[in-house]
């Protein structure tokens, strides 16, 4: 899988605190795994609205970041017009915990369950492949 990462990225990641900064690397690695997993052939890491961002030609974008009024959470999000969030929620109620249709939020001192993360990396990653199937496929 090719990566084209955007100059602007990694200064985002060196201006978390340290144990942020460990929480967001780990995200990172289990979009970037899930992405060589399922075969995509490129994946490009950019900002949007200043959050490392996720973009793959025929899925829809996934952001992350960590914002200071919410110390001791991060998160995960999504478009929230898709049907990402709402089918995650349904397969995965009690492994997660939701922000509305656009967010899957972990706390500091959680475990994350990352085969069920990966599950939601991939659909959104192919989410105009896997949008009209039931659940996107989860």
């Amino acid at each position: 899988m090719k990566l084209i990462t955007s100059p602007e990225v990694p200064s985002v990641f060196s201006k978390y605190p340290d144990l942020i900064k460990v929480k967001m690397v780990n995200l990172r690695r289990l979009i970037l795994e899930t992405a060589e997993e399922i075969g995509l052939p490129d994946l490009e890491e950019t900002l949007k609205w200043g959050e490392p961002s996720y973009l793959a030609k025929k899925g829809s974008t996934i952001r992350m970041d960590w914002k200071a009024k919410s110390p001791d959470q991060y998160a995960m999000y999504f478009k929230c017009t898709s049907k990402l969030v709402p089918s995650f929620r349904m397969a995965y109620d009690g492994f997660f915990k939701f922000e509305g249709n656009r967010a899957i939020v972990f706390e500091l001192d959680e475990e994350i369950p990352e085969v069920e993360l990966k599950n939601c990396i991939k659909a959104a990653l192919t989410y105009h492949k896997v949008k009209h199937l039931l659940m996107l496929g989860l």
